[in-house]
């Protein structure tokens, strides 16, 4: 009688790719400041997002999320997830009318785990707008 032998089947494991960390000394801080929300985005050199975080994302809802806390609180938050890429220097983008611009300022000022090479402001401004309203007659 043939002896049969357990049958030895082998899973194939897919092979893991490496990920590769990417590595930057310089960033771009970008702060966009509405009368509503403060949004931070870090970006590398040619403008690929790093990280990004907003006062809506840190859990201010509301009335709160205007507040130059919440502004704060995201720059933080965006800035401590891109420690890891490396950053040294840092440009410094800001637009908009928001509370957030100065408390953005007030942070870096404080923190000084970044060097900041550059402090911009991009706030679009218009050179004559629309048209006015015509003129009201009473």
């Amino acid at each position: 009688m043939p002896e049969t032998q357990p049958s030895t089947t082998t899973k194939k494991v897919p092979a893991r790719k490496k990920t590769v960390q990417k590595s930057f000394v310089e960033g771009h801080l970008y702060v966009s400041s509405s009368f509503n929300n403060t949004i931070a985005t870090v970006t590398d050199p040619k403008g690929n997002v790093l990280s990004w975080s907003s006062a809506g994302n840190c859990g201010f809802k509301g009335a709160r999320k205007s507040t130059p806390f919440a502004a704060t609180t995201a720059i933080e938050k965006a800035l401590e997830a891109s420690k890891k890429y490396g950053l040294k220097k840092l440009s410094v983008y800001l637009k908009g009318p928001g509370t957030g611009r100065d408390a953005a300022l007030r942070f870096l000022r404080a923190k000084r785990d970044f060097d900041v090479d550059l402090i911009a402001d991009v706030t679009p401004i218009p050179h004559n707008g629309p048209r006015p309203p015509k003129q009201r007659r009473i």
